[in-house]
């Protein structure tokens, strides 16, 4: 240090630092001799007040986490919980819905099996009833009488004349037609068949027991209509495949002919 007094300029700023702090140590003992444990003594001292500050910061840090925690709620198990309570609600609601339900059909059950069940009055035999048991009656009349006693001339010409009423009057009787509605789906070959002579060129199939109806035209695809006619044939006297064969000797419009309806008149 002495050897350093008598420098003006100092070069070395580390040589400078020791320089000065050994200077100002030097003054400080020189003034105050037991400055040196005061200064220990207040350093420790101030060593533990900020440990235990610090420790009491970390603690109230922590108490804070804990508190916002258990404050703010955790978002997806805040969802499940309105699920289950909504599914919860449902769930009573078709409960009820099924109690009310079961309750009203349990007492139209009751209502019904407490009524007394209506008495069932004959029907009286129609007019046609009549008239149809007379002629069974007339039916069942024994035309030739009894095999023991011998036939003569007035009882075998009450006979005839009876046999020729009854015949008579069975020959009155109309005799039923079967007859069918037919559908039928006529098919062009193109857009470009003129499906109104194709209708025409149908109608002129005629025969006897068959009678044309209503026609129209149905929309298949790509701007192609097919014919759906209708007739009415007797069932004796028109065949139904006769009647397909027919129309598709048409060749210059119809490619096919398909049955979409048949029913019994």
């Amino acid at each position: 240090m002495s050897a350093l007094i008598h420098e003006k300029i100092w070069l070395d700023k580390t040589t400078y630092n020791d320089a000065e702090k050994n200077y100002y140590e030097s003054i400080s003992k020189a003034q105050n001799p037991q400055s040196g444990s005061v200064l220990i003594g207040n350093s420790s001292l101030a060593s533990e007040v900020a440990k235990a500050r610090q420790h009491i910061k970390n603690s109230l840090e922590c108490m804070d986490s804990v508190a916002t925690l258990a404050g703010v709620p955790n978002t997806e198990l805040f969802n499940k919980l309105n699920n289950l309570e909504k599914e919860n609600v449902d769930l009573k609601k078709a409960i009820d819905d099924l109690r009310k339900l079961v309750l009203g059909l349990q007492a139209r059950v009751d209502s019904l099996e407490t009524k007394a069940p209506k008495s069932v009055q004959p029907v009286a035999p129609t007019q046609s009833q009549q008239a149809a048991d007379k002629e069974d009656s007339d039916d069942g009349v024994d035309l030739f009488g009894s095999d023991d006693e011998e036939e003569s001339a007035e009882a075998a010409k009450l006979r005839e004349e009876r046999l020729a009423a009854y015949n008579a009057k069975k020959s009155k009787k109309p005799v039923l037609i079967a007859k069918s509605n037919i559908i039928l789906d006529v098919k062009p070959w193109d857009d470009e068949t003129d499906m109104a002579e194709m209708e025409k060129a149908v109608r002129l199939i005629n025969t006897d027991g068959l009678l044309w109806g209503a026609a129209k035209l149905v929309p298949l695809a790509f701007g192609i209509h097919k014919l759906q006619i209708s007739c009415v044939v007797e069932d004796d006297k028109v065949s139904v495949d006769w009647l397909v064969e027919e129309i598709e000797k048409i060749e210059d419009f119809v490619q096919s002919v398909d049955i979409a309806a048949f029913n019994k008149v």
